[in-house]
């Protein structure tokens, strides 16, 4: 099982972008629950990212919504960012 930990700006923009109880968030707790039991379950798209942010990965939450997170070890991440793709690579 993966541990999470989020960062300030993770919190701050999840805060801003998820509304609680709509569907972007019931659909982030279904793709959070995937991603610590399964994170390369293909569902959720998860990949490596290039350019700037090449030491990181992304996956999918809904259509254009995406998380960043750094892989800290094995079982540990860190959430970096969330958000459509214009307002995390734009």
């Amino acid at each position: 099982m993966i541990e999470i930990q989020y960062s300030k700006k993770f919190k701050k923009n999840f805060c801003k972008r998820v509304r609680e109880g709509s569907t972007l968030d019931k659909k982030y707790n279904e793709r959070l629950n995937i991603f610590t039991s399964d994170p390369k379950n293909k569902i959720i798209k998860d990949h490596k990212l290039t350019g700037r942010l090449k030491n990181y990965r992304s996956f999918s939450i809904s259509g254009d919504v995406r998380v960043v997170y750094y892989q800290l070890t094995e079982d540990r991440v860190l959430f970096i960012d969330i958000g459509s793709h214009n307002q995390i690579f734009g």
